[in-house]
């Protein structure tokens, strides 16, 4: 059974990562794919090449998420093409790793920009057509640190804290319209993320997770695709954190 069938699921920041895992389970449920990407085009027609070897159509789409006109172009690829899509996974994001002394103007316009900006004006974009559809799922990429905070992250947990709080308000807005809004809030994930954390700091952190290991990509991918499921209908304004037990 293919229970994504017959929709269209926009996943940005799907060049690799959780994005990648995520765009790929989805095409396996039946789902035709729109992957975006910034930056690393040859890595998201990769994405796209494996959500079509899954069964699925697949098209790359480009936008720097901080800038309005460029969503607001993407929004009329989108519609030249035929594609409105009925998930959105708002998962592309930026970290940051400092002193709270030490964070700059720029700093601030890149997380800010990416992780919250782009995020509302994309789903901002999306949302009308879902409403007329009375259906769509909404997921949202947050941390474990939009819940818990993190030392010498307090611009990335700003933002995550962020989306947990704008997914809240906007499942209680479109709830009558059957459209739901979640967000899924990793803990530690194998992905580029981590390359900053050298191998002593990384044995730390997993002596830290009950689980003893980080998260595969695949393992958050797999709540996503639940999430966008018909069968998730009832299921909105959570924010739902796979930690391996770091975070209870």
């Amino acid at each position: 059974m293919k229970p994504l069938e017959g929709m269209t699921a926009l996943v940005t920041g799907a060049s690799r990562g959780i994005g990648a895992a995520a765009a790929a389970l989805l095409a396996e449920a039946g789902a035709d794919i729109v992957v975006h990407y910034n930056a690393a085009r040859e890595a998201a027609e990769s994405t796209a090449r494996e959500c079509e070897r899954r069964g699925a159509s697949a098209a790359v789409v480009q936008a720097d998420l901080r800038n309005f006109a460029e969503l607001d172009r993407l929004k009329e690829t989108l519609d030249a093409a035929g594609l409105s899509p009925d998930i959105l996974v708002n998962n592309a994001g930026i970290s940051h790793y400092g002193l709270f002394t030490d964070v700059t103007a720029q700093d601030w316009e890149d997380v800010v920009g990416v992780n919250l900006k782009g995020m509302f004006r994309l789903t901002q974009l999306l949302v009308p057509a879902m409403i007329s559809r009375r259906y769509g799922r909404i997921i949202n990429i947050s941390s474990v640190w939009g819940v818990a905070g993190a030392s010498c992250e307090a611009l990335y947990s700003l933002t995550k804290g962020g989306v947990n709080a704008f997914t809240k308000a906007l499942a209680k807005e479109l709830a009558p319209s059957g459209v739901t809004v979640n967000a899924v809030a990793p803990g530690a994930v194998e992905t580029d993320m981590m390359r900053g954390f050298d191998e002593e700091e990384l044995a730390a952190l997993r002596a830290d997770i009950p689980a003893g290991r980080l998260a595969r990509p695949e393992e958050i991918a797999s709540l996503i695709r639940f999430l966008a499921s018909p069968e998730s209908g009832y299921i909105t304004g959570q924010i739902i954190s796979p930690n391996g037990g770091w975070l209870t």
